[in-house]
């Protein structure tokens, strides 16, 4: 009798169950259509607000014409660089145009001695530098051609370049300080170049002076 109970149980609760769930899925059916009228109404009315629209003939989407980049000229580029780096020799004499000073400064023939003095004196503000300290003397010598040609470009009166005492040259020989000022004297951009005042860099360093790309006198 017990188990008989208990089977009768077991069915009126499977019962409920089935009822529930019956419950839920005629509550979501109702809700989804709901929702379904309410997007239909709402296509209707957009339709009753536009009115009657003619397609538009054509593609969908607007193409603009490329326009094909520039080839670069690297050919040419390499061109340059060869010709600058050319232009400048190591065996240039210039001893004879330095100012016998300590310094060993120099000032293009034609120009004010007053140009030299301003230099030195730092009246000249420096616009931008190269550091050609640790460089081999190839590359420190295609490193100043390329800086010297940017400046130019950009303008540029007072640089400053930075070639090292050579402390940890061979000997501890200053090779590219003799170099540079050899380089420098042989470009007619340059126009003056001296020894770096101390907080400037001193003795591992010189102050340039560029010719103005006006053309007007410094």
């Amino acid at each position: 009798m017990a188990q008989k109970f208990t089977q009768l149980a077991q069915l009126e609760a499977l019962r409920l169950t089935l009822t529930r769930e019956a419950r839920e899925r005629d509550v979501a059916a109702v809700e989804q259509r709901a929702r379904e009228v309410t997007a239909l109404k709402t296509v209707d009315e957009f339709r009753q607000a536009v009115g009657d629209v003619t397609p538009l003939n054509g593609k969908p989407r607007v193409e603009h014409k490329r326009v094909p980049l520039p080839p670069l000229a690297l050919q040419r580029q390499e061109d340059e660089r060869l010709v600058l780096v050319a232009a400048v020799s190591d065996e240039f004499e210039i001893d004879t145009l330095l100012h016998t000073d300590d310094e060993l400064s120099f000032c293009r023939p034609g120009v004010s001695p007053d140009v030299l003095r301003k230099l030195r004196r730092g009246e000249w503000v420096i616009q931008d530098e190269v550091d050609l300290h640790g460089c081999r003397t190839d590359e420190a010598r295609e490193l100043l051609a390329v800086f010297l040609r940017e400046a130019g470009k950009r303008g540029l009166r007072c640089i400053r370049v930075v070639h090292g005492k050579g402390l940890g040259s061979k000997g501890r020989q200053p090779v590219l300080k003799g170099k540079t000022k050899i380089w420098l004297a042989q470009r007619d951009d340059v126009i003056a170049f001296c020894q770096a005042r101390t907080t400037e860099g001193g003795s591992g360093a010189l102050v340039v002076l560029l010719k103005p790309t006006s053309g007007k006198a410094a």
